[in-house]
């Protein structure tokens, strides 16, 4: 199944990357990887996600978990569990930094059929991580 992981050790509070990650509008203006994301990041939120490496389309999504600074999850996907996309963003306090990671886990029957046309993902997490550090940082 197909499953994409980064991670980043962040020199900042888990607040200012809290803010970073929760900012909808504000995903642009750091994360090279996002066109937009519209509605808002809390929870219970519907929000779409506008990625570059799918251009025009959409990915709706609800955030299903939202505790601050600590974890926030969204969850996508087709009714009936049928094909289900989660991911899961983690800040971890560690000495004076925060460890940032991201996962994200398909699952449901109409995975191995819908999988092969996900494309490599890994490259848009990394690049994820290294300007949510470099903003952040920035700070």
């Amino acid at each position: 199944m197909p499953r994409f992981s980064t991670t980043a050790t962040i020199a900042a509070t888990p607040d200012a990357v809290w803010a970073l990650l929760t900012d909808a509008p504000g995903y642009p203006t750091w994360n090279p990887t996002v066109e937009r994301v519209d509605g808002a990041i809390v929870p219970g939120g519907r929000i779409t996600v506008r990625a570059r490496v799918s251009p025009g389309r959409a990915f709706p999504v609800k955030v299903t978990t939202f505790d601050p600074p600590a974890r926030v999850v969204w969850t996508g996907g087709m009714p009936l569990g049928l094909f289900r996309g989660v991911r899961t963003f983690t800040l971890t306090p560690d000495d004076g930094s925060v460890r940032f990671s991201m996962e994200e886990v398909y699952s449901g029957p109409l995975t191995p059929l819908i999988g092969r046309t996900i494309p490599d993902l890994q490259p848009a997490f990394d690049a994820f991580a290294v300007a949510l550090k470099e903003r952040a940082e920035a700070r």
